[in-house]
């Protein structure tokens, strides 16, 4: 169960506490485990919704937006903002996009896109719970998470020797093709039809995300993985609450 154990401390924010320092080889199979994480990040969502069955509209889905932004501790909207930030400041240019990416600080570029992303999240949450569609809650946190296993599994990572190269050289790839046909029949058992079409969007918006990164960049790194996920969550959340 360490591997699992690696992917809730690296994913969330809960106090998870390893007995020492990993291998490389847990940490590939961390990965394995990433929908599991999504799932139970999906399940929190639904029983916390359940909960505010009644409170006011916009307090109900202004309070599961926050703790949807806990539960990972903004990880993956630090990494859309640098990566909004890296590709207006990279003008094209592989190393200069790697290099804005390194920087802790966020420009007007990231603010903006991290503002519209919590936007239409909010505002997909709120059409969504109009709509009793919460089956959305357990879906997108599950395609999300589902979607950096199979990021990782067909895109080459290019920061050698960062957290991400342990993960892709030590992926057990067979297990995770297997484990991404899983979480694919998860998603239809869940929300049948909904789910199909939340695949399809979440299948879109993955191909051409990746082609973004392998033209500019020649692969994925942390941050874009980050963007990815962040970017996949809406498109899942907004396509469910317009169709």
């Amino acid at each position: 169960m360490l591997p699992f154990w690696i992917a809730l401390q690296f994913l969330s924010s809960f106090p998870v506490r390893l007995p020492g320092m990993p291998s490389p080889e847990e940490m590939g199979r961390s990965l394995l485990f990433y929908p599991l994480v999504g799932l139970l990040f999906g399940l929190l969502l639904w029983g916390l919704n359940q909960l505010l069955m009644g409170a006011p509209l916009l307090l109900h889905g202004a309070l599961l937006l926050t703790v949807w932004v806990l539960l990972s501790g903004a990880l993956h909207l630090d990494g859309l903002a640098d990566s909004a930030d890296a590709w207006l400041g990279g003008f094209g240019d592989r190393e200069r996009t790697l290099t804005i990416m390194k920087d802790p600080r966020s420009g007007p570029i990231a603010v903006v896109t991290l503002g519209l992303v919590l936007l239409l999240k909010f505002a997909a949450l709120v059409a969504l719970i109009e709509q009793q569609a919460d089956v959305a809650l357990l879906l997108a946190p599950l395609i999300g998470r589902g979607a950096l296993l199979g990021l990782f599994l067909c895109t080459p990572y290019v920061r050698p020797g960062g957290l991400g190269q342990a993960l892709a050289n030590h992926l057990p790839r067979l297990a995770g093709k297997w484990v991404l046909a899983l979480t694919v029949l998860v998603c239809v058992v869940l929300g049948g039809y909904g789910a199909v079409l939340a695949l399809l969007l979440a299948g879109v918006v993955f191909v051409g995300l990746r082609q973004l990164m392998l033209r500019r960049l020649g692969g994925t790194t942390g941050d874009t993985a980050g963007a990815l996920l962040e970017l996949l969550e809406v498109a899942v959340l907004v396509g469910l609450a317009l169709f």
